[in-house]
């Protein structure tokens, strides 16, 4: 028995907690992009890098006898899901996805959906002037151009060039608070918000916090994903899926 989950997220690190509970001692590997300094490490083994593209990955499959692949991805790391369904499919591994759900927009939100991080950076012009970036460092290219706009951008890691020549930056891991992010905004006189639809609760307090100061939100949707593969939404189903499918037979 060999499990292999595809990491780099809340979920993965939970259910690798879950999982070298229920697999035996050394049967679960965990794999992280290595895109950020100092990840939090999960339980079990750990590599860090690519696998070379779905060539790659399904030669990896086959060489460590994988038994099932669990892609617990972020849900913008589109490539490498697209690239687990077909080394799954090439290798014959079962593939399971866990994809947490999106955020909603409730009463009093004030959201302006984009289908990229350039559509969100063209509508920025008319939403504001202080704008809270929390799309992460990688893609700030996009924003690069709109000098008259100050931008506070949060992540990990600090960024690299190209990006806004009016830029402070806040480096800060989730999750965060409500009473933290209500702060950051008064004190930064922040009017418009811009993050991506990652869903979950680590950063989701950001969205509130803007519904409370009447500020509008930006929403960069989701990339697609592949179509037809089995997907559950947290890392107890996919215990529950490994338990009926695999480690018990289906």
């Amino acid at each position: 028995m060999h499990v292999l989950v595809l990491g780099g997220t809340t979920e993965a690190r939970r259910l690798a907690e879950l999982l070298v509970e229920v697999v035996p001692a050394g049967a679960l590997t965990s794999s992280l992009a290595g895109r950020v300094a100092g990840p939090r490490l999960p339980p079990g083994e750990v590599r860090i890098g690519g696998f070379g593209g779905a060539d790659g990955l399904a030669a990896w499959l086959r060489t460590h006898q994988v038994d099932a692949l669990i892609d617990a991805t972020h849900p913008f790391a589109g490539t490498i899901s697209f690239n687990a369904a077909a080394a799954a499919a090439a290798a014959h591994v079962p593939l399971l996805a866990v994809r947490r759900p999106g955020w909603v927009p409730g009463e009093g939100d004030d959201w302006h959906p984009a289908g990229s991080l350039a559509e969100a950076a063209a509508a920025l012009p008319a939403l504001g002037r202080r704008v809270f970036l929390t799309t992460g460092r990688m893609g700030l290219a996009a924003f690069a151009g709109l000098d008259e706009l100050w931008f506070l951008m949060r992540s990990v890691d600090a960024p690299e060039a190209p990006y806004p020549a009016r830029m402070e930056v806040l480096l800060d891991r989730g999750p965060f608070t409500l009473d933290g992010e209500r702060e950051l905004i008064c004190r930064h006189r922040i009017d418009v918000v811009v993050t991506k639809d990652s869903g979950g609760a680590a950063t989701a307090p950001k969205l509130a916090a803007a519904r409370e100061a009447r500020i509008p939100v930006v929403v960069v949707r989701r990339p697609p994903v592949p179509q037809g593969i089995p997907v559950v939404e947290g890392p107890e189903a996919a215990v529950a899926w490994l338990r009926a499918h695999i480690l018990h037979g289906s």
